[in-house]
């Protein structure tokens, strides 16, 4: 008797154990569901986006900025966009003044305006759906519309006011869509290899006939120079012949004599005549 009142008393502790534990489970079940029904009368709008409501699916004109915010839910829904800056890369195929190929690669810098994100989401959709429905066709048509108002060498020459021409455009153009443009840069500009081989050739030929101007012009300095000299030499020449006068060679024979007379000396060495000691006498 004692041994099966011993089973018994140790039979219910497992039982009031096992329905504590039941009985935790279903507390614990029932605050998750509560929390999770809670969560729902609540949205936190991140740091760097804004929230579209919409109620019953209808975007509504009030744009949620960053922090918590009461909803009524399956009311309301509430939708996420960033309005940071982004970036896009693009590349597009356009055609110059001139009627050359131009490939250029585009970094464009942007974000949605944040006051604005209702309409662009209303109007556009999405981050993803905004770059592929607006960024990318605007990019390409706007460079081709300003390349087109260069000559190829032109938009070599004036990169900086292309690039000004674009981010006008550009700008111009994305804000109608509710999308800012931070800044915009010509990463890469280049052109067929035809017209490439076909500008390096004008350069080298554009060399060549500088340096021929060149030698042209050593050559006439050198003629020049050749034919100063010659008119200096006869100037001096003529100056001679116009100066070696009988009374000018005179005087210098008297400013050069040093005072003694000469001797004349006839054949075999004897002197005939010393006209030194004839003033002697």
């Amino acid at each position: 008797m004692v041994g099966e009142s011993s089973s018994n008393v140790d039979s219910l502790k497992s039982s009031n154990k096992k329905n504590k534990e039941f009985d935790r489970a279903v507390i614990l079940a029932l605050v998750i569901v509560f929390l999770a029904i809670m969560s729902r009368f609540f949205v936190i709008v991140n740091a760097g986006e804004r929230g579209v409501m919409m109620q019953f699916g209808k975007v509504e004109e009030q744009v949620l900025g960053e922090g918590i915010h009461v909803i009524v839910p399956i009311v309301y829904t509430v939708k996420k966009l960033s309005v940071r800056v982004q970036k896009q890369e693009s590349s597009a195929e356009a055609s110059s003044k001139d009627l050359q190929d131009v490939f250029t690669d585009v970094a464009l810098n942007w974000h949605i305006i944040p006051e604005e994100a209702n309409a662009i989401f209303q109007q556009i959709g999405d981050e993803k759906e905004v770059v592929t429905r607006i960024i990318d066709p605007a990019v390409e048509e706007v460079l081709k519309a300003v390349m087109a108002k260069y000559t190829a060498e032109e938009i070599i020459t004036k990169r900086g006011e292309v690039k000004a021409a674009v981010d006008d455009y550009l700008t111009l153009r994305l804000v109608t869509y509710h999308i800012a443009v931070d800044d915009i840069s010509l990463v890469h500009v280049h052109f067929s290899e035809r017209f490439s081989d076909a500008v390096e050739a004008k350069q080298i030929a554009e060399q060549e006939a500088k340096r021929g101007e060149f030698l042209a012009l050593k050559a006439v300095k050198e003629a020049e120079a050749k034919v100063n000299l010659a008119k200096g030499e006869a100037e001096v020449q003529r100056l001679l012949r116009d100066n070696l006068t009988p009374e000018f060679l005179e005087r210098q024979a008297i400013e050069k004599w040093n005072g003694k007379l000469p001797m004349i000396v006839g054949d075999g060495g004897k002197n005939l005549l010393d006209l030194r000691k004839l003033v002697e006498r």
